[in-house]
């Protein structure tokens, strides 16, 4: 007995002593992380990341020490972490030089040693993240170089300390300076205080500065403060790195208008976690990991600031979730070393069953409690990871939603707008031209209602908060009044649409806001993709047998690629051959509707693209809640509201008269409503010719407008490579281009730039900006030709030129010159020679000189002549056959109606005078 009872014992002991064990962890890794400075936000940032990665690795223990700004107190640091043999050691270097002892001695010592932010000057290190100072630099003088202005002078405000970015960041920023000749002079300032900003400000004359550039947006705060309090900020434009939110952040000085712009400047926290953790399971890894960085202007800060928003509540969620599970997780190890407990007693009591029947009953009840208890810790834990992964998603998703329907908002925006001024501007005009522009502003009101309404759907139907109000509805009749407002669409367009039924009196319950909203998407799809004379049909077909209607709707459209069928459905899919603007989510919002239905819809592809809508006829499907009578229906108001000009939306407004020296506009847009309403205002005032882009190179090489204004989406080429095409082709490359595009980001506006586009306007525009660039753009032409009729022989002289206009003119004065003796050299060889037709020839002259090539070639000749008698000996006879005049009295009278006098009293006089 003695001995049965010390076996008992030991298996409880046994038992105890593994119950005080929850959980068996992982190896843990030890990272210690010398913080140079704690003051600034953005050092607090870098911890608050660092932390928050940690929480998702609980086998991480991870301890930060904070210098304050003391390179002696680092030292004391670092040499605690080696004493306390961390598994990583994390530094932000204070200073390049006098902590490198120390770095090294972690190094020796097999200590992998991450540098974060700041480099020393040594490679004996493991790796090192951060951003690439050097482009941070490079960034702010090149976005300070794109000013308008011809001329800037910086002030750049550094800090006091010898660190790696104080160096590169001034490096970075002088190299571009030194490159860019619109960057004049650059004046440093080394100090942390507002007094030095305050006192430079005292001594320099702040009219010679444009920018104040400093490597941090807190010096460039107390700069602005300081400038602020002296009333000289409106004089200056402030640049700043980092690119925090926050009260004092630098997204919202841009948005307040403190700063121009600030680089962001990721803190790389996080990732310094992730390469620790990695380093520690031996994985290999790069030396240098730079993190990206990008400009805040007030072009994108509203978007960043949001951005930020959405990480940070996501972060506090993501914190609120890792509790949560950390919770559940010791429920479920206490739970669970409760049931390895229970389970040693059964063994116990098993091993003991003489004792007592009834412990054996006792234990396997509580065995079975305890089973059941730990499936449900398990279903809870996997619940809370399903949650979090669903809460991730759908921020994903909403985030990819706002950015893909704000390009799809701006074309009606600058309709609209651009209505609403033409009617201020044209107040006192006739009735037809006021009553046009409320048609346009009608009908794209009601286009935004609906991108409005299919947001809020998108956001309803993704928290399931859609209630049914479904009532006795006609099909057929329903489906006719909504084809009404396609039907003037496929009038103008030559497209062949009708409906038809198997059954028109067939009537079913449905909710007609939402089904009419399926309608609406499908058929505007249709449209969109069914060239002109194409035919599109609604064809309703009733199966008795099974209480079930198909609705197909079918075009002659582009189709869908075979492989792309199954993701058609997904939100914010685009098929590749789509060059349409878009939200991606139309026909999602479509099958969610037709779901609520108790129906399913299909697609095939074959001569075009055919979608099946399959609908139940019976009532069951539907709960007494979601029936409502007919008359309680509430139509979709942008169907009954049917507004229209006297003129209908076909006509172009162009003026009787059209005179052939007015100046001619080439209008390259693939929106018709866009393209017709520019036609309708340029044309009261120019020649207007217009393409849809797929002629637009063609167009512009046989018209050789004046002006080319062009969108940039088109089907095709795009409006970068039309612009670059057309800057490079010696018969259009003197012609001013302007860019008009929904498109507003940084990158999009300098590829406009270096394809030689000679502005950039984003919509929604100003109509009113537009026509007056358009005017300083023909006077600048005109400045031009008068520049070139008057400075022939001296762009002759000239060994570089500035722009191919000048290297066009230069050759083509070589071309005359060198056939001057040939009396068979006429205008056609003169343009075989340039390779372009005689009336490119022509145009291309007319529209850089003012001149046809006739008058020009005489002007030439009768110029060079002029030189002629006043630089050399020959007689009158001479020079009039050097320069290819027939006869002598030709070359007088021709002189004399140029000069006023013949070549002989010119000759005279000029002697006469000497």
């Amino acid at each position: 007995m003695s001995g049965l009872l010390k076996y008992i014992g030991s298996i409880c002991l046994l038992s105890i002593i593994f119950s005080c064990n929850p959980k068996k962890d992982n190896e843990v890794i030890k990272i210690g992380f010398s913080q140079c400075i704690s003051t600034d936000q953005w050092r607090k940032d870098m911890n608050h990341s660092m932390m928050v990665q940690t929480s998702l690795y609980p086998n991480i223990n991870l301890k930060i020490s904070e210098a304050d700004r003391s390179i002696e107190k680092q030292i004391d640091q670092i040499e605690s972490f080696i004493n306390e043999e961390v598994d990583v050691l994390i530094v932000s270097p204070l200073e390049t030089k006098r902590i490198v002892p120390v770095i090294e001695k972690a190094y020796n010592k097999g200590i992998p040693v991450i540098l974060i932010d700041r480099k020393i000057d040594s490679d004996k290190y493991t790796a090192f993240v951060g951003a690439d100072n050097i482009a941070v630099g490079r960034m702010a003088a090149s976005y300070i170089a794109a000013s308008t202005k011809n001329s800037i002078n910086v002030l750049e405000i550094k800090g006091t300390d010898n660190s790696s970015p104080t160096l590169e960041r001034s490096l970075g920023f002088h190299q571009v300076a030194e490159r860019e000749s619109k960057i004049n002079k650059i004046v440093s300032i080394e100090d942390y205080s507002d007094q030095k900003f305050a006192n430079v400000l005292d001594t320099l004359d702040v009219t010679d500065f444009d920018y104040v550039y400093s490597f941090n947006d807190i010096l460039a705060r107390w700069a602005w403060q300081v400038a602020e309090n002296k009333g000289l900020a409106d004089q200056l434009k402030f640049v700043g790195v980092d690119g925090l939110v926050g009260p004092d952040g630098g997204i919202n000085m841009v948005l307040e208008g403190k700063l121009e712009a600030t680089v962001l400047y990721p803190t790389g926290g996080a990732e310094a976690i992730k390469l620790a953790r990695r380093i520690h399971e031996g994985e290999k890894i790069q030396k240098n990991n730079s993190l990206n960085i990008t400009l805040i202007d007030k072009l994108n800060a509203d978007i960043m600031k949001n951005q930020y928003e959405k990480i940070s509540e996501q972060q506090e969620e993501l914190e609120r979730q890792l509790e949560a599970i950390d919770i559940q997780e010791q429920k479920y190890y206490v739970q669970n070393n409760l049931l390895k407990v229970a389970m040693a007693l059964l063994a116990i009591i098993l091993s003991l069953a003489i004792y007592s029947i009834y412990s054996i009953r006792i234990i396997r009840r509580k065995n079975r409690e305890l089973q059941l208890t730990n499936k449900k810790v398990i279903h809870q834990r996997n619940q809370i990871e399903s949650i979090a992964e669903e809460v991730k998603r759908s921020n994903d998703a909403k985030m990819n939603f706002f950015t893909g329907l704000s390009h799809e908002f701006k074309t009606p925006l600058t309709l609209i707008m651009s209505s609403l001024e033409s009617i201020h501007m044209e107040l006192k005009g006739s009735k037809s031209k006021y009553l046009s522009d409320l048609d346009v502003i009608s009908r794209n009101s009601k286009r935004l209602l609906r991108l409005i309404n299919n947001l809020l759907d998108f956001r309803r139907i993704e928290d399931e908060k859609f209630n049914l109000k479904v009532s006795k509805t006609n099909l057929y009749e329903f489906s006719q009044k909504i084809s009404r407002d396609f039907k003037r669409e496929a009038k103008k367009r030559s497209i062949k649409f009708n409906i038809e039924s198997n059954n028109e009196d067939l009537m079913l319950l449905l909710d007609r806001n939402l089904m009419d909203k399926v309608y609406f998407n499908l058929l505007s799809n249709a449209f969109k993709f069914t060239p002109d004379h194409g035919e599109i049909a609604i064809k309703i077909k009733y199966f008795n047998e099974d209480d079930r209607v198909d609705i197909h709707f079918t075009d002659s459209g582009i189709g869908i690629p075979k492989d792309e069928m199954e993701q058609l459905f997904k939100p914010f899919f685009k098929a590749r051959n789509n060059n349409k603007n878009s939200s991606g989510i139309g026909l999602n919002l479509s099958r969610q509707f037709v779901e609520l239905h108790n129906g399913k819809i299909e697609v095939h592809s074959h001569h075009g693209t055919e979608f099946i809508v399959s609908l139940p006829t019976t009532d069951e499907h539907f709960s007494s809640d979601q029936v409502i009578d007919a008359n309680d229906v509430e139509e979709p108001s942008y169907l009954e509201v049917q507004f229209e000009s006297e003129l209908g939306n076909t006509e172009l407004l162009v003026p009787e008269d059209k005179d052939d020296n007015q100046y001619s506009i080439l209008i390259v847009e693939d929106n018709l409503e866009l393209s017709r309403f520019l036609n309708n205002k340029l044309g009261m005032h120019y020649k207007t010719y217009l393409s849809d882009g797929t002629n637009a190179i063609e167009q512009a090489f046989e018209l050789i407008p004046d002006i080319i204004i062009c969108d940039l989406n088109l089907p095709g080429k795009g409006g970068f490579e039309i612009c670059d095409t057309i800057k490079q082709d010696l018969r259009t490359s003197h012609i001013p281009t302007i860019i008009l595009t929904a498109l507003g980001d940084k990158e999009s506006y300098l590829k406009g730039i270096e394809s030689g586009a000679d502005l950039y306007l984003t919509k929604p525009f100003s109509y009113a900006i537009l026509i007056q660039s358009i005017k300083s753009l023909l006077y600048n032409r005109e400045k031009l030709r008068y520049y070139y009729t008057n400075n022939l022989f001296k762009l002759e002289k000239d060994n570089k030129f500035s722009n191919n206009e000048q290297e066009f003119i230069s050759y083509l004065n070589n071309l005359i010159k060198a056939h001057l003796d040939d009396s068979d050299f006429s205008v056609e060889k003169l343009a075989e020679e340039l390779n372009i037709s005689r009336v490119q020839l022509y145009r291309k002259v007319k529209a850089l000189l003012g001149l046809n090539i006739s008058e020009y070639i005489n002007n030439y000749k009768l110029e060079r002549a002029k030189i002629m008698l006043e630089e050399t000996n020959f007689n009158i006879s001479e020079i009039a056959y050097k320069n290819g005049f027939s006869t002598p009295n030709y070359f007088s009278t021709s002189f004399k109606n140029k000069y006023g006098s013949s070549p002989v009293s010119f000759r005279k006089d000029l002697r006469n005078s000497n």
